[in-house]
């Protein structure tokens, strides 16, 4: 499963290269699946990953695939429900930081489980949120990086649609999705875990 998950992750990838709307905006919304990919790959025998976490991990990659092909605010999905909705903003920006939260807060609790003491500490889940919403803030900062050097030759990476809370949100949404994951998902996680251990083990 994780090997064909990998195969339509990377078809994925470079289909959306093919009339990406804006060809800078695509390489810096798809860089993270160009390195995750391959790294993933090459550590698949030393530290393979619970298949709760290798779907999670291609479902974000889509995520991150569309949104470069498009760039963040034409997302033609996300003109639909601010449309249905009455918004006043595509809205595929704010789905993409929830994102952002809710699949690396599954990654963060698989690497702490399996890495440090935390397996079954009280500190385990707010650890995790932390890590979360700190990578959330770091990813702001890039973003600010890239207003500075490139102007509004950035705008459609930033995907701000003229909000001028748009970085709060985004931290907001990281933080939100964090903590939906590990509300829903934890139980499962342990579970695929748990089957993790015994492949490994034969």
């Amino acid at each position: 499963m994780p090997a064909v998950l990998a195969a339509l992750v990377a078809t994925a990838l470079v289909v959306s290269a093919f009339g990406a709307e804006d060809p800078a905006t695509w390489v810096l919304e798809t860089v993270w699946v160009m390195l995750g990919l391959p790294l993933l790959i090459l550590l698949r025998r030393r530290f393979p990953l619970s298949g709760l976490l290798c779907g999670l991990l291609a479902v974000h990659a889509a995520v991150l695939v569309v949104g470069g092909h498009y760039t963040y605010a034409e997302v033609p999905a996300g003109d639909w429900v601010r449309d249905w909705f009455g918004l006043d903003r595509n809205p595929y920006d704010r789905f993409g930081h929830l994102m952002q939260g809710f699949v690396p807060a599954i990654l963060v609790r698989e690497l702490l489980v399996r890495t440090s003491p935390l397996r079954g500490s009280r500190w385990l889940a707010p650890l995790t949120v932390c890590a979360c919403l700190a990578f959330s803030a770091v990813f702001e900062m890039l973003e600010w990086l890239a207003a500075v050097t490139g102007g509004q030759a950035a705008d459609a990476f930033l995907a701000t649609q003229g909000d001028v809370w748009d970085t709060q949100w985004d931290m907001f949404c990281a933080l939100i999705g964090a903590t939906c994951s590990l509300l829903l998902l934890s139980r499962l996680h342990d579970r695929s875990l748990a089957r993790l251990t015994v492949l490994t083990k034969h």
